[in-house]
């Protein structure tokens, strides 16, 4: 697959790069960003570019882009238009309404979108999933979530914290991520009661605080909270209770505990997993190697899902705009003091 990155130069869209320049089923075609001396630095050899239009003329099949939310509708149409299949960031957009257009432009074009929820590959979150479907803890009764960190020191932009550019605060960031591992394991979400609070940082529409319950279709809830306030640093966590035990994955540092019982209240059995190789390797070499190790999956299963693909970790176009949507949901529930309704959306047939 001849694949294009926009955004090239940035932190994440360096480490695209690297996954594409590593993955034997593709090839770089084609770079673009702000300016040209940026696009060719990340280049390798390939065309580099500062407009659109001449980089959507060079020939490729799929193009990642790797820019803040705010300006990435535009260039998702244009990729759309010319037949290409799109690997976005998160979130997908800063407005829902941007987001739609994105799905729909995608759709028009019987083209794959796929979303950059890269978590769903960290080895602790991808183990939660496999017990959950393995049966062995039994039915599923709820699920919690958790994603924090110390807020506006992390930041190196505002487009990162404002929400007229970002979408919002917590919720849309290190939350936006874990809005969509509830979505992962509940299968959908289609009712969200949330509230959420700016007492701490206090920029207008970037809440601080979010914490909600999420519904899936047959009623399992998952409780939710997302932080720009955790003074411990960044975590974040699941964790999931059934008729017959428990499991919890969590980074940082990478971890899980699977506790089983063979009926409710019965003996059990406690596994631990540590990961000792992954914190290691963090400490000598920086967290870059473990979200590009998840980067790498991702890229290997959206060439998959372009190629007909099934029963993939990664998300689509209709996980891109649910994790939106839910971000979105929250503060009208917040506002409102009411649950909102959202419609079953199910898995994205381009």
């Amino acid at each position: 697959m001849r694949i294009g990155v926009i955004g090239a130069a940035g932190k994440i869209g360096q480490m695209r790069v690297a996954t594409i320049l590593a993955e034997p089923k593709a090839e770089l075609a084609a770079v673009m960003d702000m300016t040209m001396e940026k696009a060719r630095a990340q280049a390798h050899g390939a065309p580099a570019f500062t407009d659109l239009g001449s980089f959507l003329a060079v020939p490729m099949d799929a193009v990642v882009i790797s820019t803040p939310a705010h300006v990435r509708e535009p260039l998702c149409l244009a990729a759309f238009e010319r037949g290409l299949h799109v690997l976005s960031e998160k979130p997908l957009h800063h407005t829902v309404e941007g987001s739609r257009r994105i799905l729909a432009a995608a759709k028009a074009g019987k083209r794959h979108l796929g979303a950059g929820f890269n978590m769903r590959y960290y080895p602790a979150f991808a183990y939660v999933k496999d017990v959950m479907e393995s049966g062995k803890i039994g039915e599923i009764d709820h699920i919690r979530v958790y994603g924090g960190h110390e807020g506006l020191p992390k930041f190196a932009f505002d487009w990162e914290y404002k929400s007229e550019i970002s979408g919002g605060g917590a919720l849309w960031d290190v939350g936006i991520h874990m809005t969509d591992m509830a979505r992962h394991l509940l299968g959908e979400i289609t009712e969200v009661y949330g509230v959420a609070t700016e007492k701490v940082w206090k920029v207008p529409g970037s809440e601080d605080n979010a914490m909600a319950i999420f519904k899936s279709p047959s009623g399992v809830p998952a409780i939710y909270q997302a932080t720009w306030t955790d003074w411990k640093g960044y975590k974040s966590a699941v964790e999931v209770y059934g008729s017959h035990g428990m499991v919890r994955g969590a980074y940082a540092p990478m971890e899980n505990m699977l506790i089983t019982m063979e009926k409710p209240g019965g003996a059990t059995t406690t596994v631990r997993k540590r990961y000792l190789d992954i914190q290691i390797r963090e400490k000598l070499r920086s967290w870059k190697t473990t979200a590009l190790a998840s980067f790498q999956r991702e890229l290997a299963e959206f060439i998959a899902l372009t190629d007909g693909g099934t029963g993939l970790r990664i998300a689509d176009g209709h996980a891109a705009l649910r994790a939106v949507e839910v971000a979105a949901a929250v503060t009208e529930s917040a506002r409102t003091g009411l649950p909102v309704k959202l419609e079953n959306l199910g898995a994205m047939v381009p």
